[in-house]
């Protein structure tokens, strides 16, 4: 069955990617990002071409966002499914991030996420259905240094699907995870740097590790092939085109080592959460009511 999907963050990466999949699925793609007739114009066009709608929202924006939203329904009618799939990186030391780093990095990648579930929810739970479909990440379940204020807006988004998971559960809207490790896309290209550098020299030679991290890495992504990023999209489409009741509250895709043990932590933490909730008599919530 082809649904009407949103995607954040459709210019570049898994949002670009998980389109243009979408769309030789048959499914109505709606593909949104922030100028697309300025900076980001050719790629709007590649995929205008190939039939999705392209619709500007920054999601930094309220107004931006509300529109976008809007706009997209007056044209399709409705919309079954958002991927919250925007989003921005870091590498430095923590300490050298500023207070106006860290607002701007939760402004894209926690409230830009809550801007877009606020601005869809009211249609989805009047039709009784749809699916909030957020990319998230392995560091926002574990943490490894240098990614400091990256690895806790992906915590507080793990917490804000949390919440909408069992808040919406009876109204028939859907809430999954994706959580990716690290690839080799241009997201890469685009870690916010701290922006305190006087702070990172305090570090002496230790403030080159973040960057020496991330060059080890880089090589690492370059040896191991298989770390494919299209195997992100494909588990997008997967999960989107699972039945509702059926499909996984969270998706690893990684296969450099740290998904098979952090799948092993969400399935442990499932069955805390079902007994915590089992006890209280809530249990339910856990579980979609689909029409």
């Amino acid at each position: 069955m082809t649904k009407t999907i949103l995607i954040t963050g459709s210019s570049s990466g898994f949002g670009k990617s998980s389109a243009e999949f979408l769309l030789e699925k048959g499914h109505t793609v709606i593909a949104t990002m922030r100028a697309p007739e300025g900076r980001n114009q050719t790629t709007a066009d590649e995929l205008k071409a190939k039939g999705a709608n392209i619709v500007e929202m920054d999601v930094a924006s309220d107004e931006s966002v509300d529109r976008a939203i809007q706009t997209a329904l007056a044209v399709n009618g409705s919309i079954d499914v958002v991927v919250n799939n925007a989003g921005i990186g870091v590498v430095g030391l923590q300490e050298a991030y500023t207070p106006d780093d860290w607002k701007h990095l939760f402004e894209i990648n926690v409230f830009g996420v809550q801007r877009v579930c606020r601005a869809i929810l009211p249609h989805m739970r009047e039709r009784g259905s749809g699916l909030l479909l957020q990319v998230s990440s392995l560091l926002g379940r574990i943490c490894i240094p240098f990614y400091g204020p990256y690895n806790a807006s992906k915590w507080a988004l793990e917490a804000l699907c949390e919440n909408y998971r069992v808040e919406l559960s009876r109204f028939g809207v859907d809430v999954a995870i994706i959580e990716p490790g690290g690839y080799a896309t241009d997201f890469m290209d685009r870690l916010m740097p701290p922006g305190d550098q006087e702070r990172s020299a305090g570090y002496g030679d230790f403030a080159h590790a973040p960057q020496s991290s991330l060059e080890n890495f880089e090589k690492a992504l370059e040896a191991n092939p298989q770390q494919n990023p299209l195997d992100v999209s494909n588990a997008i489409v997967s999960v989107i085109e699972t039945p509702a009741g059926e499909r996984p509250f969270r998706t690893v895709v990684d296969k450099l080592g740290m998904g098979a043990p952090l799948i092993d932590y969400n399935e442990h933490l499932a069955k805390v959460t079902e007994g915590i909730y089992s006890a209280f008599g809530t249990q339910d919530l856990l579980k979609l009511k689909t029409q």
